[in-house]
């Protein structure tokens, strides 16, 4: 059954299509998103969302996996190196395909093309994983962190104790609040959303220079003991050193976020290449620092057992202003769950413009041209997970399985370089880049599988299998959903939103 689309007024629009698939995208009434994010604002989006809570709380899984302190040093290094390769070839796919949504945009327009079934598969099983359950997951967690930053601090200063089940409801209470004021600021202006990025970066980097300040001073005054252990007690086990990689890139994750907004950035031929030329080393060089600094305080095995390091350090060094590290932290985190919302909901609004997702999930509002539904049906997921959290202990196997798709957006560009050679490409990476981040992927992908087998990959191979079995009757065969048609059109009423015009190819 053929359902109409609706326009913002309610009537229906010129672009007709089955419920739940994307309009005629050359509709007359078809909206833009608008450009607001510059080389300052993509920077701050970068590192805001990349610089969370995990540095400043327990870096320490990397250090145990890796054995040594010289090991250890040297996976965060070889992390950000990874990042720095990926977004490298992350910056040529995104200025050949300037549109919204990542990697799912560069895989839908690299791939289809190829095979009417096979090609645009990689792209929803992509979108199926990241949309309805990773991103979602990461925000959850994200405001469940802040809020536990919140409420301890709190309770501490007033002099409550609390059970653990009645502090848990807390959290979890202020959990749902900071998704409500997350969803509701980037619902209301990007404008005001990337005011609020840039404020919380400059804090969290602020934090960063204190605790650098910190490791400066203890170098300094002869604190080399624990850094002198140097490479003693490195592993060499294939397995654990992709497991230390996990760990670190964990930290790094987000180096890919502003390809999720492309076609909100100011120039982005321009200006997103030099924001992940910037962000990225800059992180890099943070996280090494940081570790240092805090080698320079805690032993090894302190760190390791720490779940609060900076917190520790500024405690052992700031004497009376050492309240400043928890605030950081809890700052910190805020910043990056925001620019992770506000990338997700960019992620949701391109896979639902190409069909792979409801219809209604591609509108944007008529006025700000920000996708309201996209952002609000993330904001509902999350809620979701923080009321039940039985999913959260799943979201380390299924980054793992975010980086079979990473390989693939790099396949993609090899493949772009050979059917279109003339396409126009403001940034060109060497060849060798994506290569070799091919080569590192895959290793990541292989070897956990290989060397320590566990029943949770079996279940990211049953979503993606799920996925397979949603995309043939819903994407391929194009099966509508007939109940959708009055809800889109009540969406739009209530949210004030209208379709959405496909950015033009090059």
């Amino acid at each position: 059954m053929e359902n109409a689309a609706f326009d913002s007024s309610g009537e229906a629009s010129k672009g007709e299509s089955l419920a739940g698939r994307h309009p005629n995208p050359a509709a007359a009434d078809g909206l833009e998103l608008k450009r607001k994010v510059g080389l300052f604002s993509g920077v701050a989006l970068i590192v805001g969302n990349m610089i969370g809570s995990g540095i400043f709380i327990s870096p320490g899984g990397v250090l145990q996996r890796s054995g040594s302190v010289g090991l250890a040093l040297v996976m965060w290094a070889a992390c950000g190196l990874l990042a720095i390769l990926g977004s490298l070839s992350y910056a040529e796919l995104g200025t050949l395909i300037p549109k919204s949504g990542g990697e799912y945009s560069y895989l839908i327009d690299g791939l289809s093309p190829l095979h009417p079934f096979w090609g645009p598969l990689p792209a929803f099983l992509y979108s199926w994983i990241s949309v309805l359950l990773l991103r979602p997951t990461t925000f959850a967690v994200g405001c469940l962190s802040c809020a536990s930053y919140t409420v301890y601090p709190i309770l501490t200063s007033l002099g409550f104790c609390l059970d653990a089940d009645k502090e848990d409801l807390l959290i979890k209470i202020t959990a749902i609040l900071y998704i409500g004021l997350i969803t509701a600021l980037n619902c209301y202006s990007v404008d005001w959303t990337i005011r609020v990025q840039n404020v919380f970066t400059i804090a969290k980097l602020v934090a960063i220079i204190v605790l650098i300040g910190c490791g400066i001073y203890q170098l300094s005054t002869g604190g080399t003991q624990y850094l002198a252990q140097g490479f003693e007690g490195s592993t060499t086990e294939f397995g654990t050193l992709a497991t230390a990689f996990y760990g670190g890139l964990w930290a790094y994750d987000g180096w890919n976020n502003l390809n999720f907004v492309t076609e909100e950035i100011k120039n982005p031929y321009v200006n997103l290449p030099r924001a992940i030329m910037i962000g990225i080393p800059l992180v890099t060089v943070c996280y090494l620092a940081v570790n240092v600094a805090y080698l320079t305080v805690l032993s090894p095995q302190a760190l390791i057992n720490s779940d609060a390091v900076a917190v520790e350090v500024g405690n052992y060094l700031l004497g009376p202003v050492a309240f400043f590290i928890p605030l950081a932290v809890a700052m910190s985190t805020f910043g990056g769950v925001l620019t992770g919302a506000f990338a997700t909901g960019r992620l949701c609004f391109a896979t639902a413009r190409e069909g792979h997702m409801v219809d209604v999930l591609s509108y944007v509002h008529v006025e700000s041209r920000i996708p309201t539904p996209a952002l609000i049906f993330t904001a509902i997921i999350a809620l979701i997970l923080v009321a039940s959290k039985k999913v959260t202990s799943l979201i380390d196997f299924f980054t793992f399985a975010v980086w079979i798709f990473y390989v693939l957006a790099m396949i993609v560009l090899l493949i772009l370089r050979k059917t279109k050679p003339d396409a126009r490409r403001p940034y060109r990476v060497p060849l060798f880049v994506p290569i070799l981040t091919i080569v590192i992927g895959s290793y990541l992908v292989v070897a956990p599988i290989v060397t320590d087998p566990a029943i949770e990959y079996l279940y990211v191979l049953g979503v993606l299998f799920i996925g397979v079995l949603v995309y043939i009757p819903f994407v391929y065969y194009k099966c509508s959903l007939g109940f959708m048609g009055p809800i889109t059109r009540l969406v739009q009423l209530i949210l004030s939103v209208g379709p959405t015009l496909k950015p033009a190819a090059d």
